[in-house]
């Protein structure tokens, strides 16, 4: 898609509020509470723990689209950074925004954008997009992450090994699941419009 239109995001097709003041900030706070919720599913690791986070922060980003993801993520820090625990384990305050996982809550911002971005153009309406799309959210998330935490281990192994390796399988899953959702979404919805 070039100079068209941008495509509806799927939240405003999920969730046909009227166009209302409190629209946008009633769909911030779910997002917020969703992927505070998605933290809390955790396994301690290391410095890094495995968490749903990332799933709350890709499907998002691809059904809220560019401003509103963002919007979302940047609310979801400042609630995070005010003192709510919405952090992965119940965690919140500046230790959460300035500890081992600094780098990746920034990087759910972009990534949210990014995604948003790529969804109105209709990258979540076929698996291969949408999967496409999941892995490089994904990317998104782990540069500044494994930039930040680059400062706090002793080398780059270890950095990978906090990090980035033990969270592949977990991640493959996590791109499936949401890349195999969003079409199927998209196409129940157009065959109830029909």
């Amino acid at each position: 898609m070039t100079s068209q239109a941008l495509l509806q995001p799927l939240a405003e097709r999920l969730i046909p509020l009227r166009k209302t003041v409190l629209r946008a900030p009633l769909q911030v706070l779910i997002g917020v509470a969703f992927i505070a919720l998605l933290a809390q599913i955790r396994f301690d690791i290391g410095p890094v723990p495995i968490t749903g986070q990332t799933l709350g922060v890709l499907l998002i980003g691809m059904t809220y689209g560019l401003s509103l993801g963002t919007l979302t993520l940047l609310a979801y820090l400042l609630v995070g950074g005010l003192g709510l625990g919405v952090f992965a384990g119940g965690a919140a305050g500046w230790a959460t925004m300035t500890g081992a996982t600094a780098g990746y809550l920034f990087g759910f911002v972009l990534a949210a954008g990014v995604l948003g971005y790529l969804a109105q153009r209709g990258w979540d309406r076929k698996f291969s997009t949408t999967a496409l799309a999941m892995l490089i959210g994904n990317i998104i998330i782990y540069l500044p992450g494994l930039l930040w935490l680059n400062k706090l281990a002793p080398d780059w192994p270890t950095t990978l090994q906090w990090g980035l390796l033990p969270f592949i399988p977990g991640d493959v899953l996590k791109l499936l699941i949401a890349a195999t959702l969003l079409p199927v979404v998209w196409k129940l919805l157009h065959m109830r419009r029909n």
